[in-house]
Order: C-alpha cells, then sequence, then structure tokens
C-alpha cells in the first residue's frame, strides 16, 4: 500500500518536471540554428529538446541494428551466437530426451531398442561416454556379446571410462569361462579402482580358484582396509587362505614353510579344524608332541570334529587301547556332553573292549541322533555284550538307511565333496564348506572321520576291525528283508589289541614360535604323559 502510493507520488513529481521544464522551453528566448550545406534549421529550445531525445533514440537504434547484422555475420561464418545457442540447447534437448528414453528402456530389457535410443542420443550429444555405457549394456542384453566388446573397448581411451570398460570386459570373459583372463582383467580394475567392493570380491574369488594364495590375503587385506569386511571375518578368511597357502607349499616340497604357514592359519582361526589338524602335524613332524596335543585339545573344546579325533589318536599310533582310553578322557573332557565326544569315547572303549565303557559313553545318542556312525557303535557294542541277534541286525538294517552324519557342506551349492577344501569344487564360492548335517542325504561314501575306531586303535586292529561298508554288504547277501539279515561272524569280533612298546615321552623342548601354547605341568594332564 506505501510502495504504491510512493510510485504515484513518483510518477507525479516526474511529469510535473517535465512539464515545468517545457513551459521554461517555451519561455526561453532565443533557439537553436543548424546549418547543413545551404539548408539551414532554426529550432526553438522546446523543439530542439525535442530533436535531441529523437536523435539519441535513433543512434540507440542504429546501434542494435549494427549488432544483429554482426551476430548475423558471425553465425554465417560459424561462430556462436544466440541463434546457435538456441539452435544447440535444441538438439541438446532432443539428445537428452532419447538418452533418457534409452535408459527407460535398459531398465525395461528392451535391449534393441535402448541401441537405437543411444545411437540417437549420440547424433544429437555427441557424448559417447554417456551413449557407449547404454549401448554396451543392451548389447549385453540382447546377447550381442561382439557389440558389447567393441563398445567396452571405446571406452578403454577414456581416463574418465576406463575402468567402466575394463569391468565389462572381465565380466564377459568370466561369462566365457575365461577365468585366467578374468583375472588379469580383474587384477587391472583392483588397481585403478581398489576400494569398488565387486571387484575386491571377483578378483578374490579368482586368485582363490587359480591357488593364488599370496595374492588373495593382500586383496582380502584391501578389504578390510577399505572398511568392506569385518575384523572378524577377515580373520576367519585369511587363515583359510593361509590354510590353502600352506597346503600348496606343502605340494612344493617345501615342508618348514608350509609348517609356519599352518600354525599361522591355527592362530588366526583356532576353530579351524582343517588348520588345527596340519598345524599339530607341523608340530609332531618338530617333535613337540606337547604343543600337538595342547593345540588339539583347544580345538576341541572349541568344536569337537572327528578328525581332530584322528589326529590326536596320530600323536602316539602305539601306545596300548587303556592308555587311549586315558588320553581321550582329557582330550573330551572339556566338551564331554556333546555328541562327538561321546561318540569318540564309545569308539576307544570299544577298541579297548570295554561295551560297558562304550554304552556308557555313548548313553541315548543313537535315539538322540540316529545316523550310521551312532547305530554301527551301538550294533558294535550290542554284539560285543552277546545280545541277541536280532538286536545287533536291527542297528545294522536301520544304519543301511539312516542319515551319515555331519559332513563338510556347502552352504552355497549345498555339495558335499567329502573333503575339506577351501573353495569348493562344484560352484567355485570361496569359504562356503561347514561341518553340519546336509539338507539332502545321499547315498555317498561315509564322511571321513565317521569310522575312527580304526584310527583310534592303531593300525594293527584297523585291520580288523570291519567298517560299516565292510559289515552292510556281507549282510544284505544273504536277503533284502531285515528280518532275515545274518549277524556278523564271529571272525568280526576284535581281537586283542596288540600292545606296542610305549613311544618315548616327550622332551616338551619349548618352540618360541608357540610359547602361548607350553602348557604348563601344573595343568598338563597325566594321560598326555607318557
Amino acid at each position: 500500500m506505501l510502495w504504491s502510493l510512493i510510485k504515484i507520488l513518483l510518477f507525479i513529481a516526474v511529469i510535473a518536471a517535465l512539464t515545468m521544464g517545457a513551459g521554461y522551453l517555451v519561455e526561453t528566448d532565443g533557439g537553436v540554428r543548424v546549418a547543413v550545406g545551404d539548408f539551414e534549421f532554426n529550432l526553438q529550445p522546446l523543439q530542439a529538446a525535442i530533436a535531441l531525445v529523437l536523435l539519441v533514440v535513433v543512434i540507440w537504434l542504429g546501434l542494435k541494428i549494427l549488432g544483429l547484422l554482426v551476430a548475423v555475420l558471425r553465425f554465417a561464418t560459424g561462430d556462436e551466437t544466440a541463434l546457435s545457442r538456441w539452435w544447440n540447447r535444441s538438439r541438446e534437448r532432443r539428445g537428452y530426451e532419447a538418452l533418457a528414453d534409452g535408459l527407460m528402456a535398459l531398465a525395461s530389457g528392451e535391449g534393441r531398442v535402448a541401441m537405437t535410443k543411444a545411437a540417437r542420443a549420440e547424433r544429437f550429444l555427441n557424448r559417447p561416454e554417456l551413449t557407449d555405457l547404454i549401448t554396451a549394456q543392451a548389447a549385453e542384453i540382447s546377447g550381442d556379446a561382439r557389440k558389447a566388446e567393441e563398445v567396452y573397448k571405446r571406452l578403454l581411451n577414456d581416463e574418465r571410462t576406463r575402468f567402466v570398460g575394463v569391468r565389462g570386459i572381465m565380466k564377459q570373459k568370466l561369462a566365457k569361462g575365461d577365468t585366467g583372463t578374468a583375472l588379469k582383467l580383474a587384477e587391472k580394475a583392483f588397481a585403478l579402482k581398489p576400494r569398488h567392493e565387486e571387484t575386491q570380491d571377483v578378483l578374490l574369488k579368482l586368485q582363490a580358484g587359480d591357488g593364488d594364495w599370496a595374492g588373495a590375503r593382500k586383496t582380502l587385506s584391501a578389504k578390510l582396509k577399505y572398511g568392506r569386511l569385518p575384523r572378524a571375518v577377515h580373520r576367519r578368511r585369511d587363515a583359510v587362505l593361509a590354510l590353502g597357502e600352506a597346503r600348496s607349499i606343502v605340494e612344493e616340497g617345501r615342508s618348514i614353510e608350509a609348517r609356519e604357514t599352518a600354525i599361522t592359519a591355527n592362530k588366526l582361526s583356532p576353530d579351524l579344524v582343517p588348520a588345527a589338524v596340519m598345524a599339530a602335524e607341523a608340530y609332531l613332524e618338530r617333535g613337540n608332541k606337547r604343543y600337538a596335543s595342547r593345540l588339539l585339545t583347544k580345538a576341541w573344546n572349541v568344536k569337537p570334529h572327528p578328525d581332530l579325533a584322528a589326529a590326536f589318536a596320530g600323536l602316539e599310533p602305539e601306545e596300548t587301547a587303556e592308555a587311549r582310553v586315558k588320553r581321550f578322557k582329557s582330550l573330551t573332557r572339556g566338551q564331554s556332553g556333546e555328541a562327538e565326544s561321546r561318540m569318540a569315547m564309545a569308539e576307544v572303549h570299544l577298541a579297548n573292549e570295554d561295551f560297558s565303557g562304550a554304552r556308557d559313553a555313548i548313553g541315548d545318542l543313537a535315539e538322540e541322533m540316529p545316523n550310521a556312525r551312532t547305530l554301527s557303535i551301538m550294533a558294535a557294542i550290542e554284539h560285543g555284550e552277546g545280545a541277541p541277534d536280532s538286536a545287533v541286525k536291527g542297528f545294522l538294517a536301520r544304519a543301511v538307511n539312516a542319515s551319515r552324519g555331519p559332513q563338510w557342506v556347502c552352504g552355497n551349492c549345498h555339495n558335499i565333496p567329502g573333503a575339506w577344501e577351501p573353495v569348493c569344487s562344484n560352484c567355485g564360492a570361496f569359504d562356503t564348506l561347514s561341518w553340519r548335517e546336509p539338507p539332502k542325504q545321499d547315498a555317498g561314501a561315509l564322511p571321513a572321520g565317521a569310522a575312527t575306531a580304526p584310527l583310534l586303535v592303531g593300525q594293527a586292529v584297523a585291520e580288523t576291525v570291519p567298517t560299516v561298508e565292510e559289515v552292510v554288504p556281507e549282510i544284505l547277501e544273504n536277503g533284502a528283508d531285515p528280518e532275515g539279515l545274518a549277524v556278523a561272524s564271529e571272525d568280526h569280533i576284535p581281537p586283542e589289541p596288540v600292545v606296542a612298546e610305549t613311544a618315548e615321552a616327550d622332551a616338551g623342548a619349548s618352540d618360541p614360535a608357540n610359547d602361548d601354547l607350553a602348557p604348563d605341568e601344573t595343568d598338563q594332564p597325566e594321560t598326555v604323559r607318557s
């Protein structure tokens, strides 16, 4: 409201000033005389003022017309002008519209339409770094691998798009199964962008699949450095890679380096069973049975496993069955209620022909967890105690069709390789094997540790104690009906174990590389000593 009043007052003031000026010029005597050649113009003051204003307007219009003529001339010679800018904006608008349509077609899975729109956008925009990306991905969707590779190679020429080109060609090589070339391209992509998470994962998988364990450990450290991996997961996977490296070193014949790498793997992940077994073997080669025993006991307390039991038995291969029972009590003391501890103790009692002790050790595990191993142990107990044939063949008949128990199972493809490996041999996934019950049982062989009684009682008894694979076919030969199955003959009763001389006691020399494993005299079980 106030501003409107001010504008009205200003307008009135301007009109009043102009009126007063015009009146003053009218009343003023004299004038302006303009002579041009033979012409002479006499103007009154007011006329002169009006002529001056008109002259200024004419000059202004002349300058504008001159500027327009200059602009037309510059447009004709190719310089940028308002007209050229308008034309360029029009082309740019149509180009971006085609680019947007191409992106929508790409997201919809219409590869051919996306390629057409990308070509149209390229004509208008002349921005290959944008349109080539759409063209390459559209070609992949359309199945035109040759066109996609051609475009990705063009992207390699620009520093801004070089990583995209390398990554695109790498994915194509992976799709073709050319892992050797893909590995080199993944290394190049990782060098360009070490923080890229997908590139890190692809490179790690390819390095592990190629057996480049040292390179894979460096890549894993990069994932930890750039915050792409929790520290606990890094320690676990680093242990898996270290174990794979130790195995490859063993194959090359470098036993000393293999021992050190295996010990490192066990330190990184004490619950990794294969690492604990290999580290124990490394200590045993050094002659440090005490360290090996302590390491296996520590691993057993974390996660009982039949491979640990077999390795623990291998520390004293010539001991008597009775001495082995005492030694295994020290191993299983911390996990006495676990199923694996109960089965291990039942097996060593069977080796000692202590059938009542075996029954007490296994308890009702055959009912809680009926699998081939628990049922076979119960059949051996019943047979050893002189139970009726019907009871023995009942357990054996159940063992034929029972679950095989926990095995190494790939969490990605559910493959059962039979033995632990860093990379799944079926799907190529890294660190996906875990010791558990398979989701679907097959008719394959028992897992490596499922029949550990021969390992626990030594070579002499192993030659006489039958396994389920040996007993069941003999039974099935007598008829398919479970009620008609014959019991294993008396030849299958394990004889008295061969008593060998007790191995010389371990000197217990300290190992500077693993002082933390050396047990004190106070906490060392009596059964470990000879």
